[in-house]
């Protein structure tokens, strides 16, 4: 019989390049809970209490914040990710035309 351990993205978000591509990758995916469920890894990696006092919201308004089915307001959004060290970004994509 072959043991597997559960396996938590937390124990991995251990240098703010794994914590970006994380992020990044969860934000591929149209699912916002997708995002938000990476948002909450994030922030447990680096301590719900500290994140509470850094952003200056409650505990239990982050945890509710990062739940999944939460529509949490851009601007939430926006201090949990500044306060994280990892803002969100907008860049162009380049899309390869070809000529004909």
């Amino acid at each position: 019989m072959v043991k597997v351990s559960k396996f938590d993205a937390v124990d991995y978000l251990d240098s703010e390049e794994m914590i970006a591509a994380y992020l990044s990758a969860a934000m591929e995916d149209e699912n916002p809970d997708v995002f938000l469920a990476a948002l909450s890894d994030v922030a447990k990696a680096r301590g719900i209490a500290q994140l509470a006092k850094d952003t200056g919201l409650g505990r239990e308004s982050l945890y509710k914040s990062l739940s999944p089915g939460a529509k949490p307001r851009f601007e939430t959004i926006m201090k949990i990710t500044k306060a994280l060290g990892v803002p969100l970004v907008a860049k162009a994509e380049v899309v390869d035309q070809q000529v004909q």
